[in-house]
């Protein structure tokens, strides 16, 4: 069952990491979760979104973060050049070492390539997104025995903690960027069916305002993560859902997309498999004519030296001339005397 669990947790947090690798996306979502979290709102007013940067996984020298760690830079809103890191880390269960996890990955990555320096670190403001199923708040709990005087100060970096629960319907269904609003509409009610099937197809819509291939991916991902939850029968009722809107707006809809996909992908599969069959027999074809030519070959060889033998034997027995055997037998001199 354990195992089971962080099978599931890994593919839920890939599909985060995937949506919210991408800057644009990532500044929706903050935005929104300003709306609903003081210390988000905070923050956004301190530093400039445009110059938001992501850090590449190759800067960090951490081996077991989680999968949903992403990073970035961004300058403060007062246009010094000043860089303050943002980690977005994903949660979709209770997790003890979180904040052993989020510290490792801070001091990894959150690091500055430069000389003159006094310190290479630079502040660095931590969300936890989480959407489980049960109540839980990290945060409250590390703080609980405190005194008020050390509340939001337990930690030696900025840490916020955002219940994706809380992020009203209207506002993803709103979002101007439709990946973002519908990742979160999908996160947030990823244990939900009813729900699901009452907001998605809201998006269809949108969806064919999108480029073709990227609301093709976006509707891909989204159907594979939501299926390890709710299973492949969700998606059935899911492409109903999305039929009737689809076909009004003339967009492809999950069940035609997946259909399409598997088609296509069976018809590569058949290609590939029937271009190594053709190559197969014609090099198969090929060894028997070798082998047929090879068999041919030396019978016509023993067929000559018999008639050679034959001719030398009468030649012998002086019942033909040289001459004679030559013409009868349409061989050289030198070949029935064996020179």
């Amino acid at each position: 069952m354990e195992n089971e669990n962080k099978t599931s947790k890994r593919k839920h947090d890939a599909y985060f990491r995937w949506l919210f690798a991408n800057t644009t996306h990532v500044r929706y979502l903050l935005e929104l979760a300003a709306k609903i979290n003081h210390d988000i709102d905070t923050f956004l007013n301190q530093v400039n979104l445009d110059t938001l940067m992501r850090i590449p996984d190759s800067y960090s020298e951490v081996d077991d973060t989680g999968e949903a760690d992403l990073a970035f830079r961004v300058n403060v809103s007062t246009g010094a050049q000043i860089l303050v890191g943002i980690l977005l880390e994903h949660k979709s269960g209770r997790d003890p070492i979180i904040f052993d996890q989020i510290s490792k990955y801070i001091h990894s990555v959150m690091k500055i390539q430069d000389k003159n320096r006094i310190f290479s670190g630079i502040p660095t403001m931590a969300i936890i997104f989480y959407n489980g199923r049960d109540h839980w708040n990290p945060l409250k709990i590390l703080e609980k025995s405190y005194p008020e005087y050390f509340r939001g100060k337990v930690l030696p970096f900025q840490c916020t903690f955002v219940n994706m629960a809380d992020i009203p319907d209207s506002d993803g269904l709103a979002c101007e960027d439709i990946a973002t609003g519908m990742g979160i509409i999908a996160l947030k009610h990823a244990f939900n069916k009813d729900k699901l099937l009452e907001l998605l197809p809201q998006f269809c819509k949108f969806l064919d305002k999108m480029p073709r291939n990227e609301a093709s991916c976006l509707l891909e991902k989204t159907s594979i993560y939501l299926a390890e939850y709710l299973g492949k029968d969700f998606l059935k009722e899911l492409n109903m859902a999305f039929v009737s809107i689809g076909q009004k707006y003339g967009f492809v809809s999950i069940g035609d997309y997946f259909r399409q996909q598997m088609s296509e992908k069976i018809e590569e599969r058949v290609g590939k498999e029937r271009q190594q069959l053709e190559k197969q027999f014609e090099e198969k074809l090929e060894e028997k004519l070798e082998e047929k030519l090879a068999e041919e070959h030396q019978k016509i060889k023993e067929a000559v030296e018999e008639k050679i033998n034959t001719a030398r034997k009468m030649v012998s027995d002086q019942k033909l001339t040289i001459e004679e055997a030559s013409t009868y037998f349409k061989l050289s001199k030198e070949e029935i005397m064996g020179k």
